[in-house]
């Protein structure tokens, strides 16, 4: 296993992590990568709204990110899950489900969210392919589309807003009765909107692609693309068992450098912010990376 004593261990190995480690690499600083291999796009066939890699399957990005980082010869990647982390800024331990412990001077948390499914059948299987969260990430390939909103309650007028900037044969699907004032959707100018309350007994898809949505009283609908704003849990309670604050939306609270509320800790990604592409990633890794390693410099002079 060699050197267990690292200047920066980051947790997850995706985007964020592998940017940061790139920044931390170029510094020369002894850097290890822990990635458990579950990013949260794995079905998801192709990544956009990304310069010089639109259009491309994120499994490659990722691919190649990695072959480039680990081109820096500080810098180790281990396929392990951690399961704990104990002790201070400067000095922290990481004990893992397999390689057992390492110790860092600082720690980054790019672990990502997990997303928490409806209890319906071909949703899971459609995720990130037809099923999906982002128009900016998804919304052209669909424009035009027969599009559905899975949405209930608070927000879903604004949603319905922004999706009908990219077609107007838009549902609003609630899934059971509204939970919301339905004379506030008379804003909306889109003849074509509908919202249905029936409720969803299953999606029907081939390998992703949706087809129909079926309903409990046996009907159905037929439909290309649904977005869906789903509940979600951190993929770790680590930061917030170590005392990393967590904001009211359920995200790790940074700062604009990455800082958690936890001296030495740095976390970025889609487990800080509802920006969830792989650009704000990348951007958000970059920056952890090199403040990271500004503290450590700061570090050597108080």
């Amino acid at each position: 296993m060699g050197n267990r004593d690292f200047d920066v261990v980051i947790i997850g190995g995706s985007y964020a992590g592998l940017s940061a480690a790139m920044a931390l690499g170029r510094a020369i600083r002894k850097v290890l990568i822990i990635d458990a291999g579950k990013p949260c796009n794995r079905q998801t066939p192709h990544s956009h709204n990304f310069i010089t890699q639109d259009g491309v399957k994120p499994a490659e990005i990722s691919a190649l990110a990695k072959e480039q980082v680990l081109a820096y010869p500080t810098v180790r990647f281990e396929s392990d899950t951690v399961v704990d982390v104990i002790g201070a800024n400067n000095n922290f331990k990481l004990v893992t489900e397999e390689k057992g412990t390492f110790t860092a001077k600082k720690i980054i948390f790019a672990t990502g969210v997990r997303d928490i499914m409806p209890d319906i059948p071909g949703f899971p299987e459609s995720w990130g392919i037809s099923v999906i969260h982002c128009p900016y990430c998804h919304g052209y390939e669909y424009r035009g589309q027969k599009t559905g909103i899975f949405m209930n309650g608070e927000g879903a007028l604004e949603f319905v807003k922004l999706i009908d900037n990219w077609t107007q044969k838009l549902t609003l699907f609630t899934n059971g009765k509204a939970t919301f004032d339905k004379a506030v959707f008379n804003k909306i100018s889109n003849p074509d909107f509908r919202i249905v309350e029936k409720e969803i007994k299953a999606l029907l898809h081939d390998n992703g692609q949706l087809s129909a949505v079926v309903f409990q009283d046996g009907t159905s609908e037929k439909l290309d693309a649904l977005y869906a704003k789903l509940p979600f849990q951190q993929h770790t309670d680590i930061p917030a068992r170590i005392g990393c604050e967590i904001n009211d939306a359920g995200y790790i609270k940074v700062n604009e450098f990455g800082k958690t509320s936890v001296a030495g800790i740095f976390a970025a990604g889609d487990n800080t912010s509802r920006l969830r592409s792989v650009s704000s990633a990348v951007a958000a890794g970059t920056v952890a990376g090199a403040f990271s390693n500004h503290e450590m410099i700061s570090d050597r002079y108080i």
